[in-house]
């Protein structure tokens, strides 16, 4: 069924809205005091991620808190890896850590891909959980990372500051970071689309890392892939059509080849023009973004100033084509009452271009 608002769908298929719509990277997320009580009650982020119940009780909490456009699937991008059997945990005041990177040849040609419905089947019985809850009020986002942001959490075995271990292996053995690649892949489409099937509405690919790389090294070990996957995941479903946003973050130098990639929408990061963006691309896509995370912590008034700079910048119009979001993920000291000042204003300010 079509949500009640549909206005972050419209805008994704670049149609008429009364508004410009807006969700946020990572809104449910620690800023929240409910979403702490959440995984205090859980006992640790990883049982929160994996009990459908808490994960669509966190979902559903900055919906419940704030005027959101959409709700995204409370999970996190390196599920895919951990159902491949590297052993994924989570360290106080460290990141994530992977008990088995994947290193050497042998670490790599024993690779394979999950089985979707056995491994990550707590991931499914979420989206169905959210969607049946949601009533459909506003869509819901399924997601997964990136075959390359996916594959340099397992090659460095955790977060980097570098990357030495994996572009070590990009450069001397490029061989084996493709067959990486190629699992990561196949192992995303097939999880986006159990998503989809699931009741997801639309699917965000999250490239953290791709901006990191050369713009030669970018296209061959993270656009291309991203592509296949694009190619590979169901372009309607239950008679809906069902839109793909990319977002390279640092990626704005290589807009008009994300431009072209099969995506419906672009995320774009802070750093980028949108204005200029929206020239490089016409209409090819629409583009999501792209306020500094940082601007909420600033007064109400530079809030909501910085907001109409951003929507100023995309440029007035009369129909779609742009989702507000911040430029990356929401910060976990952000207070809350910034973010309704931001949301509030976003709907405000928008709607007189939109008639």
């Amino acid at each position: 069924m079509k949500p009640l608002n549909d206005t972050f769908l419209k805008a994704l298929r670049r149609q008429h809205c009364d508004y410009t719509p807006v969700w946020l990277m990572r809104q449910a997320g620690r800023y929240l005091q409910e979403y702490n009580a959440t995984r205090s009650k859980a006992g640790s982020f990883m049982k929160l991620a994996q009990s459908p119940d808490l994960a669509c009780e966190v979902t559903l909490q900055p919906v419940e808190r704030f005027n959101l456009d959409a709700a995204i699937l409370f999970s996190d991008i390196l599920t895919v890896p951990d159902a491949m059997g590297l052993g994924l945990s989570f360290a106080a005041g460290e990141g994530p850590k992977f008990a088995k990177p994947v290193r050497h040849e042998e670490d790599v040609q024993a690779l394979h891909m999950p089985d979707i419905d056995k491994s990550l089947r707590y991931v499914t019985d979420a989206v169905r959980t959210i969607r049946k809850a949601l009533a459909d009020r506003v869509p819901l986002i399924g997601f997964s990372g990136s075959p390359f942001t996916l594959a340099c959490y397992m090659v460095e075995g955790g977060s980097s500051k570098d990357y030495r271990t994996i572009k070590t292996m990009m450069y001397t053995r490029p061989d084996l970071l493709h067959r990486i690649l190629d699992v990561n892949a196949d192992s995303v489409t097939a999880y986006l689309n159990a998503q989809i099937e699931a009741g997801a509405q639309a699917v965000q690919i999250f490239d953290t890392w791709g901006g990191t790389l050369s713009e030669p090294a970018f296209k061959e070990f993270s656009l291309a892939y991203m592509q296949k996957i694009i190619k590979g995941l169901h372009k309607t479903y239950d008679n809906e059509p069902v839109p793909v946003i990319v977002f390279t973050k640092g990626g704005g130098q290589w807009l008009e080849a994300l431009a072209d990639s099969g995506a419906d929408a672009v995320g774009l990061d802070w750093t980028s023009s949108l204005s200029k963006a929206r020239k490089l691309v016409q209409d090819r896509v629409a583009l999501q973004g792209n306020l500094d995370p940082m601007v909420l912590f600033g007064s109400e008034e530079k809030i909501r100033g910085e907001v109409r700079r951003v929507i100023d910048d995309y440029g007035i119009v009369g129909s779609g084509g742009h989702v507000f979001n911040l430029g990356h993920g929401i910060n976990q000291f952000t207070p809350p009452e910034s973010v309704a000042v931001l949301v509030d204003e976003v709907h405000r300010y928008s709607a007189q271009f939109h008639n």
